[in-house]
């Protein structure tokens, strides 16, 4: 379980960010306007880490059918998403659960620090919960990236569009613009996956690798 204290350094981080260069980088202005949000076809197989973390952490996989499925992406909430995938990405050290736990894959909060990528993608949300927005908005995907592995990324679901926060990019992209292969994500109406048909985007030209 993280730290009382932990999540207040994080979001007293992020929230110096509001005024830095970093998080004024990307504005309303430079997303496109009611892009196509991406579609489920049918359901999936949950993950085993994912249905072990489950098992220790089930409020963070409840799914609350009266929270609202998007998220108004107003200027300060627009905000506070990039704030917080920036913020994460530079406090935390990436890597494998190989090396960190000696395991294949576990699914869990970097709380020492260190995580792979859904460790990375599991924080944000807690963090992004934390500063008001609906959990409901905000799941978990499986895509293959651009090297042909493997990869969790945080999809956050909004009135204009589907937008990915990623520990690879400082930048929250548009899903259609990562370049990667779409696996499958977690129901935003039943605690379980749905398949997002293995979709293919096209890689951004201006997302910071």
């Amino acid at each position: 379980m993280l730290s009382g204290k932990f999540i207040k350094t994080v979001l007293f981080g992020f929230a110096l960010l509001f005024s830095g260069a970093a998080a004024q980088a990307q504005t309303l202005a430079s997303l496109p306007i009611n892009s196509a949000p991406i579609s489920s076809v049918g359901t999936a197989k949950p993950l085993l880490g994912w249905s072990q973390f489950c098992d220790k952490f089930r409020s963070e996989c409840t799914v609350d059918t009266a929270e609202a499925d998007k998220i108004e992406l107003t200027p300060q909430a627009w905000k506070t998403i990039v704030s917080v995938n920036q913020r994460v990405n530079s406090s935390i050290k990436a890597v494998t659960d190989t090396d960190h736990f000696g395991v294949v894959d576990t699914w869990g909060f970097p709380d020492d620090g260190k995580g792979d990528c859904e460790d990375f993608q599991l924080l944000k949300r807690r963090l992004l919960v934390e500063a008001g927005l609906p959990r409901r908005a905000m799941r978990m995907t499986v895509v293959i990236d651009e090297i042909g592995e493997g990869h969790a990324v945080l999809m956050v679901r909004t009135n204009r569009g589907d937008f990915v926060l990623d520990n690879k990019t400082s930048s929250v992209l548009p899903w259609h613009r990562t370049g990667y292969v779409y696996i499958k994500r977690e129901s935003q109406d039943t605690i379980g996956w749905v398949s997002l048909g293995g979709i293919v985007s096209s890689p951004t030209t201006t997302a910071n690798r």
